[in-house]
């Protein structure tokens, strides 16, 4: 990792129709929820004009047969698998790092290890893989799991599963199939090879990953975790975090928490990127931007299921207070952000959809570009964020308009890119690339066992 001015860091998380509610009813948005690569590889491509680090792909893997009541209403997010889609993307962009969403419940360490060797390959070194390990019942009831994990152990498998991917990633020195000799028959060196052999308590294989090491040593982690056990995972293994705060107090509060917690686990905190997700409407004037955001506002329809953060709250009064409920067991840190909300500023269900639910429990700026630009500046230099994961309220219009109007002024304060300086998203993210674990030097102390925390 080569040291240099810090520099902002922007991704943007894309959707079928921006991330606001009310956004597949606007005009310009995508005309249906038909699956159209054409239109994500445009997404992609206006991303990568505005020199971002990353496009990030989620997956909300999982409807159950019985919760279909309601789904007349509701819009398409996503059309195609994450991993798949950024194979695609990969051949259409020449940059921009691609960020895949993976349920680590349904995969399994070897499989997946070869498929993002594959694509990091296949992009030059672009791939990152967001490592999910939530379990929603719709998931739950798609893969037949009778008796889920809790959630501490969800992340104790996780956890075993990242380090039997890294260590599959590691099979190769990178370097081992660049010398064939066709004089001497030999088509490389046994000891360029090092088998996995694992047993632990999710997991027991031993082999040898059939794929090179990727470019980037291993694909960049990201993660989004805000619970306590969320937060130590994150310290242990993310290099990028897409973090949720509406207040920059709440925002400084995560960033200095998780980046404390690295040292215990002998890492540097400058090698994880804390990008909050960031929505905005932009408008020549302050008045325009608001009008903007009011016409999604305005068509958000409340008529069909209503769902805070996982919580079927259809059954209380629209215009009333948020009930007492039992914290869910998907997304704990979000549920207390959005009590703490409704309890703080007395809101009623209405008002905290809206508030919270309606933009992922994140930021909102709403105003001129120079506007928007300021927010940012704020946030990153007063050690709430490194960056920001964009969520576009309405697509591709949202997107445009940040690129066109809101990257300039970024880059005319001296704080984003006017080019790419690498060529893979460890080298954008100024992240350094893992050393094979074997060669890694031996003075460093053993990370404690995630498995601790709980």
């Amino acid at each position: 990792m080569t040291a240099r001015k810090r520099q902002l860091a922007l991704g943007v998380f894309l959707t079928r129709h921006g991330h606001h509610p009310g956004a597949w009813r606007q005009p310009g948005s995508a005309e249906s929820g038909r699956p159209d690569f054409r239109y994500w590889a445009g997404l992609a491509k206006t991303a990568e004009r505005g020199k971002f680090d990353t496009a990030f792909f989620a997956d909300f893997v999982g409807i159950a047969g019985d919760s279909t009541k309601g789904i007349e209403r509701r819009h398409a997010f996503l059309d195609f698998e994450p991993l798949t889609l950024t194979a695609a993307l990969a051949a259409v962009t020449s940059r921009i790092g691609l960020v895949a969403t993976v349920n680590t419940n349904f995969d399994h360490p070897y499989a997946l290890a070869r498929r993002f060797a594959a694509i990091d390959h296949i992009s030059g070194g672009r791939v990152g893989w967001n490592i999910v390990s939530s379990l929603a019942d719709g998931a739950a009831q798609s893969f037949g799991v009778e008796q889920p994990l809790s959630h501490a152990e969800r992340y104790e498998r996780a956890s075993e599963f990242v380090d039997v991917a890294r260590a599959l990633w590691d099979s190769w020195e990178d370097d081992a199939f660049d010398h064939a000799d066709r004089d001497s028959g030999l088509y490389l060196d046994p000891n360029d090879v090092h088998p996995v052999r694992h047993q632990g308590r999710y997991f027991q294989l031993s082999t040898v990953l059939d794929a090179a090491r990727p470019i980037q040593g291993h694909p960049v982690f990201a993660q989004a975790g805000n619970s306590e056990v969320g937060r130590e995972f994150a310290a242990k293994y993310a290099e990028m975090i897409y973090a949720a705060a509406q207040f920059i107090e709440e925002a400084q509060r995560f960033y200095a928490d998780v980046k404390g917690r690295m040292a215990r686990h002998g890492r540097d905190p400058d090698t994880l990127k804390v990008m909050p997700g960031l929505s905005f409407a932009i408008g020549s004037s302050r008045q325009e931007a608001q009008d903007k955001f009011a016409a999604l506002e305005a068509a958000v329809d409340f008529s069909g299921e209503l769902n805070l953060m996982g919580q079927d709250v259809s059954g209380y009064p629209l215009d009333g207070p948020l009930p007492d409920l039992p914290e869910p067991e998907n997304g704990k840190g979000r549920w207390r952000q959005l009590t703490e909300l409704a309890r703080r500023e007395n809101l009623t269900i209405r008002q905290l959809f809206l508030r919270f639910n309606a933009v992922r429990g994140h930021r909102v700026v709403i105003g001129t570009p120079a506007d928007i630009a300021d927010q940012i500046q704020d946030w990153f230099e007063r050690g709430a964020a490194d960056g920001f994961n964009l969520i576009p309220p309405l697509l591709p219009s949202s997107l445009d308009e940040f690129v066109d109007l809101v990257v300039p002024e970024l880059q005319r304060r001296g704080l984003f890119r006017t080019e790419y300086e690498g060529t893979t998203l460890r080298e954008h993210l100024n992240l350094p690339r893992p050393r094979i674990a074997s060669a890694a030097p031996s003075e460093a102390p053993a990370p404690p066992a995630l498995a601790a925390v709980s």
